[in-house]
């Protein structure tokens, strides 16, 4: 069973920190597949991380590579819309009753795949031209921001039902999800 407590760091290398995010995403996933886990508590948690990690890098890290021309604006956008269908497909899963139930399965089975895509394509198209066009200060600097923000939405417990609808309906006003 994975430590539910959320790590807030102040300080790391932007790409590092995006990574151990990613790896803590792919553990939490790995939890709630697994029935005898405290899938309600690990499912709060991995929501509360992945709302917290998309509003971070959709603040500061996606606008900066852009600026440092690491990434250009269709990446930016790209990644915002993998984010929004993962933000809907996590609002699914929050909103099934029984954890233990077939339509838990399938939910999380909808929320794994576009995940775990989302993990791989990321670290191509974004971190590999972070790590090869930004130099190691900016990255640090860039770090800090990105954890300034993270932080404070899982200190705010950004992995509500609520606030999860609220981020939903805000990607689908700015035309990153459909309908």
């Amino acid at each position: 069973m994975t430590d539910l407590d959320l790590t807030l760091p102040s300080e790391g290398d932007v790409v590092d920190l995006i990574l151990a995010d990613h790896r803590r995403f792919e553990e939490l996933l790995r939890d709630l597949r697994d029935s005898t886990s405290d899938r309600a508590e690990v499912r709060h948690v991995f929501a509360t991380l992945h709302v917290a990690h998309a509003e971070a890098e959709e603040a500061e890290v996606y606008p900066t590579l852009r600026h440092d021309d690491a990434i250009d604006q269709h990446e930016a956008d790209h990644g915002r819309e993998e984010h929004a269908e993962g933000n809907q497909a996590l609002l699914d899963v929050l909103e099934v009753a029984d954890v233990q139930s077939e339509e838990f399965d399938d939910k999380l089975e909808e929320l794994a795949k576009l995940v775990n895509h989302h993990l791989t394509e990321e670290e191509l198209t974004i971190l590999n031209p972070a790590r090869e066009d930004v130099d190691v200060d900016e990255r640090a600097r860039l770090g800090a921001a990105f954890l300034k923000v993270r932080n404070a939405h899982i200190e705010d417990n950004c992995g509500t039902v609520e606030n999860l609808r609220a981020v939903v309906a805000e990607a689908r006003d700015e035309g990153f999800l459909d309908g």
